[in-house]
């Protein structure tokens, strides 16, 4: 008997509900360059459907799924429901439940001024890690309808690599 995941191979996609399908789609798209993939739904309440598969409320409507690629990490699942109790305001990273999503990026400084360009909220300057992170910079920024995501770069590796035997990932391969 295995003690651990059996044939876990890594991370498939990120599941991302949004307000507004067409908005996150610009985001998604023209913002952080991912490419669209392919749509599902609407999906409507059948019975105890939605709670037992997905924990949510039974008379939630999925109004729309769609699928984006993004580099060569986990793809993105973004959701739209019409639930009239739904919270609207994402978990802070203090939260239970709070998030972040972080995208590596080869210039940090270039991609802070690319966003702040098109008028994205970037969280203050970039801040270099110390540590066993020593190598690597790091900022947050926030989607229009206020996710968490992080830019990261780390083009020399980070400290910790020196005497590792696990890399977290390693971008120059």
């Amino acid at each position: 008997m295995t003690t651990t995941l059996p044939g876990l191979r890594g991370t498939d996609h990120i599941g991302v509900t949004v307000p507004d399908i067409e908005q996150a789609h610009e985001f998604f798209t023209e913002i952080l360059g991912c490419a669209y993939v392919y749509t599902l739904g609407p999906f409507l309440p059948n019975g105890s459907w939605m709670s037992e598969h997905l924990n949510i409320e039974d008379h939630s409507v999925m109004r729309e799924i769609r699928f984006y690629r993004c580099g060569n990490g986990a793809n993105f699942e973004v959701f739209e429901y019409d639930v009239a109790d739904a919270a609207t305001v994402p978990p802070k990273n203090s939260d239970v439940g709070g998030h972040h999503v972080a995208l590596y990026v080869d210039d940090l400084d270039a991609a802070v001024e690319f966003l702040k360009d098109r008028g994205i909220r970037v969280l203050g300057a970039p801040t270099a890690s110390s540590g066993p992170s020593f190598g690597k910079r790091w900022v947050y920024f926030l989607a229009p309808w206020g996710m968490q995501f992080e830019l990261v770069s780390f083009p020399q590796g980070k400290a910790y690599e020196a005497t590792a035997d696990v890399l977290l990932w390693d971008t120059r391969e």
